[in-house]
């Protein structure tokens, strides 16, 4: 690939129009799938589970603190090596080179924690695996920015929300196979494997353009660190879209967080583990049919907006009807109408997202920052949970914050002006 386009430009910087193949959305759907089983594997089995090993007695409170720390390192770490990618010239690319070292500290956490022998050592390997596995989601998003044309990112950025959640499931059956077979350390290392193996095959098998030096921005620390900052009066497209994912992805994470406890407290399912299982399936399903139909739709007619307050409607209609009926069959609708709502959400989320990103120099860094408003609210949501399960109203009044936050989404897109 040429370092700079006919007009000076350089390619890492131009604007892609040309429509990326199956091959390459393959690749990184698959690479995102690795990702996501590498996350959250360990966050809904291995880690509870070891928690309970290392200290029984205490084992929420590890859980809580092992994952919370975790999380605060996966906020840094996701704008920062994206920062870093943005400034990257090595002969193998910009981003390549960070999926790579991201992958293998993700692994190398991951081996960690199959060993761990106390709670520090456990905190250790999680924070690299957060770390690691962050900065790889910094630069497989960005590829869709460098990569995808305008026409086409919603229909990606669907497949990459179906990997998001299929990573999800298929951890979790992953790892419970590996327990049944050989404990803890055969999960974790399988994870780490699958992590290498999904980033190598993009890697390898997909270009990423040179940036040459002489385009290089500053590395003067000054300058770096004030980059981190996206001004909201000098971008405010970017600001209303990112408000826009933070409220949506906020209200997603209240409606399912916490379901098991749900249907065991409120609903009385006499088997909620079994309940849940049903309840996430409809939701999978009904996710993947709203991200194939939202992406394709979108990106025929060009149009974002619209799919963005259609989904915030379906999300709070969801929510409000388990505000009002806490009885299962109004769950088994409620689970299909959030996972299609939140499905055609992720479908045009990357598109729109992608579009109003302040400058091509740093659209790493910048998608980093957008990362924040995906994972931050799974800080906030069991915070605010706590509360508002204890002193606001119990579970009505969740999944009335949960409606609140989704129409709060679909009023902040409306304030965006470059997009459709």
């Amino acid at each position: 690939m040429s370092d700079t386009t006919t007009n000076g430009v350089p390619a890492a910087f131009a604007e892609p129009v040309v429509r990326v193949r199956p091959a390459w959305m393959s690749l990184l759907f698959f690479a995102n799938i690795a990702l996501w089983l590498g996350i959250y594997a360990p966050i809904q089995v291995l880690l509870p589970q070891q928690a309970e090993i290392l200290d029984a007695a205490n084992k929420e409170t590890v859980f809580g603190v092992v994952t919370g720390i975790g999380a605060a390192v996966a906020l840094v770490a996701n704008p920062a090596i994206g920062l870093l990618s943005d400034r990257t010239t090595s002969r193998f690319g910009r981003r390549h080179p960070w999926t790579v070292a991201g992958a293998v500290t993700g692994a190398v956490g991951l081996v960690v924690l199959a060993e761990a022998p106390n709670v520090v050592v456990m905190t250790l390997g999680w924070c690299l695996v957060q770390a690691g596995l962050n900065g790889m989601l910094a630069t497989l998003m960005c590829g869709i920015a460098d990569r995808v044309p305008v026409g086409q990112r919603a229909q990606v950025g669907g497949l990459v929300g179906i990997a998001q959640m299929l990573g999800t499931v298929l951890g979790a059956v992953v790892v419970v196979v590996m327990l049944d077979l050989a404990g803890l350390p055969l999960g974790y290392a399988v994870c780490a494997v699958i992590v290498l193996g999904g980033a190598a095959a993009f890697v390898l098998r997909t270009p990423d353009a040179r940036l040459p030096v002489a385009f290089r921005p500053s590395a003067r620390r000054k300058d770096v660190l004030a980059e981190l900052w996206v001004s909201p009066r000098k971008h405010p497209d970017f600001a209303w879209a990112w408000g826009c994912h933070f409220m949506i992805n906020l209200g997603n994470a209240f409606g399912t967080l916490y379901l098991l406890f749900f249907l065991k407290d409120a609903v009385h399912y006499p088997d909620p583990d079994t309940g849940l299982l049903i309840m996430m399936g409809l939701y999978g399903v009904a996710l993947v049919i709203g991200a194939v139909l939202a992406g394709h739709f979108s990106d025929a007619s060009g149009r974002r907006k619209p799919y963005v307050l259609a989904s915030s409607a379906v999300m709070a209609l969801a929510a409000l009807l388990l505000v009002v009926w806490q009885t299962w069959p109004v769950a088994l609708v409620a689970s299909p109408l959030l996972g299609v709502g939140f499905g055609v959400y992720m479908a045009v989320a990357l598109a729109m997202l992608t579009q109003v990103l302040p400058v091509a120099q740093n659209r790493a860094k910048d998608l980093g920052v957008v990362n924040i408003a995906s994972s931050l609210p799974q800080v906030v949501a069991p915070l605010l949970t706590t509360l508002i399960l204890k002193w606001l109203g119990g579970y009505p009044a969740l999944f009335g914050a949960a409606a609140l936050a989704t129409v709060v989404a679909g009023v902040l897109v409306t304030r965006v002006r470059a997009v459709r």
